[in-house]
């Protein structure tokens, strides 16, 4: 009879009955008992009873089967073995979803009690199963969750501080308020997002780290005066310098603060960022070009400047007249005439809303094709494009792109195209 069991389990044949099953889970081969434990249409009453077997593999394959009953699961979560609360962990998370406090079903009752013991387990490894598997579940069971996130481990915690939509805003101000483990604010601030008092509460911590990440956030909501604050604070924090230049939205009063302090690559990103308002843009494009201008006091440093200077200006004249609905093609062809190389890029970067330095890159790799499609963008005419490739690329008629019948030479999908490969 034995013989017949046998091979039907490890054919993976038909279910077994209580009887069947009782006498398989009594095998003294540990391979016949992993098998029956690892058969999701087994009995509960004999997983259960396996959920006690010798052998630590044998329990695993229980604590992992999805048919297990939440009895042996209990059990099961103060196993000595680490591995068999390890995929303990791994099911129950993904049963978790749904399960309340006062769940009034004891079977669901002793799940969510299981997972509570999980989440206090000694071992980290075991709560961090838990956490990356609850951390993207959103009515995982709360107080699991809280336990979790105020881990002294940050493997534990970072998961699902920075992903938990379970964790409210008041969850999180307590957290910050608490003085958690390092690394726990900056996982806060890297959250999808985060409102305005998180933001001040991790702005008002002395966390370095955790306040670059916020500014580097941009999804994240941080309010004039708290920005303003943090600039006042950041001449000697260099990690902020970066994070702050790229801030959306900065307003004339910090973009103002902040271009006094930061490094020289930094200032002129922000001479060149077109998000700022016309008062913003003007008193930033003051301060940077006196800074520059007095960097550059001597030797190749001071050509340096000038020229990073002249490039503000010009791009703050270029947004003023755009502003203005008067920069034009007259404007331009009259730049190019004069030789003013400087303005002429910030034109057409302005009114093809691209980078300066993309415009830039087009001109100095004398791209033919290039310039064109940048002309094209700025809704310009074929006619300056010509123009533009003699006297600012300096190309030989040969090797100019001219008008066919007064159109563009190329495309819409292919200038579309050049623009994306100079991108990149």
């Amino acid at each position: 009879m034995m013989g017949g069991l046998l091979k039907r389990l490890f054919g993976r044949g038909k279910a077994f009955s209580y009887e069947e099953a009782r006498e398989l889970a009594k095998h003294p081969d540990t391979e016949v008992r992993r098998q029956v434990a690892s058969r999701p249409d087994m009995r509960p009453e004999i997983l259960y009873f396996l959920a006690d077997d010798s052998s630590p593999d044998v329990r695993r394959l229980v604590a992992a089967n999805g048919a297990t009953p939440p009895q042996a699961d209990r059990a099961l979560a103060a196993d000595q073995d680490e591995t068999v609360r390890r995929d303990l962990a791994g099911k129950l998370a993904r049963l978790a979803p749904g399960l309340t406090a006062h769940e009034q079903d004891r079977l669901r009752r002793l799940t969510y009690e299981t997972l509570e013991m999980l989440a206090r387990d000694q071992i980290a490894k075991v709560r961090q199963i838990l956490a990356d598997a609850l951390k993207d579940v959103a009515n995982a069971p709360p107080e699991v969750i809280r336990r979790l996130a105020r881990d002294a481990e940050i493997a534990v915690a970072a998961p699902i501080l920075q992903y938990s939509t379970v964790l409210t805003d008041a969850d999180l101000l307590d957290i910050i308020d608490s003085s958690p483990v390092p690394g726990a604010l900056a996982a806060i601030s890297r959250r999808a997002l985060v409102t305005f008092p998180v933001a001040d509460a991790i702005a008002a911590t002395n966390d370095v780290e955790a306040i670059a990440v916020l500014l580097g956030n941009h999804s994240a909501q941080i309010r004039e005066e708290t920005l303003d604050r943090l600039v006042d604070r950041a001449a000697d924090i260099e990690a902020w310098h970066q994070p702050l230049a790229q801030r959306p939205a900065l307003s004339a009063k910090t973009a103002q603060k902040l271009a006094r302090f930061v490094a020289t690559n930094l200032l002129q990103a922000l001479a060149q960022r077109n998000d700022l308002d016309p008062e913003a843009a003007r008193a930033v494009a003051t301060v940077v070009k006196k800074r520059l201008e007095e960097m550059g006091a001597v030797g190749p440093a001071k050509a340096e400047a000038k020229r990073a200077a002249d490039e503000s200006t010009a791009l703050l004249r270029a947004r003023s007249l755009h502003a203005a609905d008067q920069l034009d093609e007259t404007i331009i062809d009259t730049a190019l005439s004069g030789g003013d190389r400087g303005f002429v890029l910030a034109a057409l970067a302005v009114l093809a809303s691209l980078p300066v330095p993309l415009v830039k890159k087009v001109v100095e790799t004398q791209s033919a094709k290039g310039i064109v499609a940048v002309v094209w963008k700025a809704g310009l005419s074929m006619h300056l494009a010509e123009q533009i490739q003699g006297k600012l690329l300096r190309l030989s008629s040969g090797r100019m792109l001219t008008a066919k019948s007064g159109n563009f030479p190329l495309t819409p999908a292919e200038m579309e195209w050049q623009l994306d490969f100079l991108g990149s």
